[in-house]
């Protein structure tokens, strides 16, 4: 959530920054050529007082002329800016230097015609850093009412563009500061807001695997996260008890039951005493007894597997594996199945020896049932990079792909099996022996038939 979270607020953010940036960047532009133009207007300004005492007939016109003439050659030289009054014939009355002549189009001719109807220039078009172009200023020379000449000044605009790229720089350069400040902050705030939602994620995760007592600590984020996770915690301490209590009734249904069948059972063969040895209905009627009574026992192991919790150790499952097997063995030589183990010399492992040991009981003992004579059942220990495994392979009937999605579930038991003797509840045991642990249990076909029952155990420590 927080890889979907963060690149969003960081686009935001820069979006916001890209967009007030922009706007800045035009108005430095605009704001550096508007005061080139001032200073170009009043230069243009000054020349035209010196241009308006200038008259055909004042005899001193010819030495003011030479003074206006002196002077735009001293500005060009200085400033490296064209200068020049014009008449309105295109005839110079002076200009600097004396190569330039008044364009005959383009901005420089613009100027000059708005001048010759009396305005001066005051806007022309914004010279960007990336255009080589320069600034032309027009104002007319006004003599009793009437313009009589035009003072026109072709200004470089290199000077003026690098302060633009300055600024606009400084300009970049505080909005990678602010990205960054910003990036910071929302790591800071992503970090904040989904500390409840990963703890909250991972005492979920506790709880699905069984541990129930995990809890989250209502002490970080937001109010309303804080509240959902006191909700969550709330919810959890009531799940906890109904299971508890369910867990408590079945201990206690099995324990109490166990007696009155006990004593239903010694009434049962004491009234087999006075029929017939032979007699079918008192045989089925011990049959189901002892069924009922192996439920009952069944039913009180699964209880307290579902309370009790795990002792784990780092062990060497091998030998723990090995011992199993052999205990075993005599069962399979009485059956003709051939049990063998393979596979690795040694496999450490997180596990609970005894739950460990129950487990594999019942799967070999399911894999033994369900194997004919003169097959094999195969035990195999493989380590891997974070799993240590024990695979229980059989040669037996096997199951469909139906029968594999409901197989462990508990008192489940294949149509095809009833004749089988057992009560549903072992591999039951089994996963939740394993589940308590960090462990796992998974079924697959063995081709050409047979079940492969896969015994996973954890190779790190569950939660660190």
């Amino acid at each position: 959530m927080r890889s979907r979270l963060l690149p969003l607020l960081i686009v935001l953010m820069a979006a916001v920054l890209v967009t007030l940036g922009f706007p800045l960047a035009i108005s430095v532009a605009a704001a550096e050529q508007q005061r080139l133009v001032i200073d170009r207007i009043d230069d243009t300004a000054r020349f035209a007082a010196l241009a308006q005492a200038i008259t055909d007939t004042s005899p001193d016109s010819e030495e003011r002329r030479r003074t206006l003439q002196t002077d735009l050659e001293v500005y060009a030289s200085v400033y490296d800016i064209r200068a020049g009054v014009f008449f309105q014939d295109d005839r110079a009355l002076a200009k600097a230097p004396g190569s330039w002549a008044l364009p005959a189009e383009g901005e420089g001719r613009t100027a000059f015609d708005e001048a010759l109807l009396g305005r001066r220039s005051h806007d022309p078009p914004q010279v960007w850093p990336w255009q080589n172009g320069r600034v032309v200023v027009a104002s007319p020379v006004v003599r009793d009412g009437d313009v009589v000449a035009v003072v026109v000044i072709d200004s470089p605009t290199g000077e003026m563009r690098s302060r633009i790229v300055r600024t606009w720089l400084l300009i970049g350069l505080g909005e990678a500061l602010a990205l960054l400040v910003a990036v910071a902050a929302a790591v800071r705030l992503t970090g904040w807001v989904l500390l409840p939602v990963r703890t909250l994620d991972a005492a979920t995760r506790d709880i699905a695997g069984g541990r129930m007592r995990s809890r989250v600590a209502a002490s970080a984020g937001p109010p309303e996260l804080r509240h959902l996770a006191r909700s969550f915690n709330e919810m959890a301490d009531n799940v906890e008890d109904v299971l508890e209590q369910q867990r408590a009734f079945v201990a206690d249904a099995s324990h109490q039951l166990r007696n009155p069948l006990a004593a239903l059972l010694l009434r049962i063969e004491l009234l087999a005493l006075e029929l017939p040895e032979d007699s079918e209905e008192i045989a089925a009627v011990r049959t189901e007894g002892k069924r009922l009574a192996r439920v009952l026992d069944d039913l009180l192991d699964l209880a307290l597997a579902e309370h009790a919790e795990a002792d784990l150790q780092l062990v060497d499952i091998v030998p723990l594996t090995a011992e199993r097997v052999a205990s075993w063995r005599p069962m399979a030589d009485r059956e003709g199945v051939r049990l063998s183990l393979e596979g690795a010399p040694a496999a450490t492992a997180w596990a609970d020896p005894v739950a460990l040991s129950s487990a594999l009981d019942a799967v070999i003992d399911n894999a033994l049932k369900f194997t004919p004579a003169g097959e094999d059942v195969t035990v195999t220990v493989a380590a891997g990079a974070r799993t240590a495994t024990v695979v229980v392979a059989d040669r037996g009937p096997g199951l469909t792909e139906e029968e594999l999605e409901r197989v462990g579930d508990r008192f489940w038991r294949s149509t095809r099996h009833q004749n089988v003797s057992g009560s549903g509840l072992g591999l039951s045991i089994s996963r939740v022996l394993l589940a308590a642990g960090g462990g796992s249990i998974a079924y697959a076909h063995h081709p050409p038939h047979g079940l492969r029952v896969t015994v996973s155990l954890p190779r790190e420590r569950p939660g660190g």
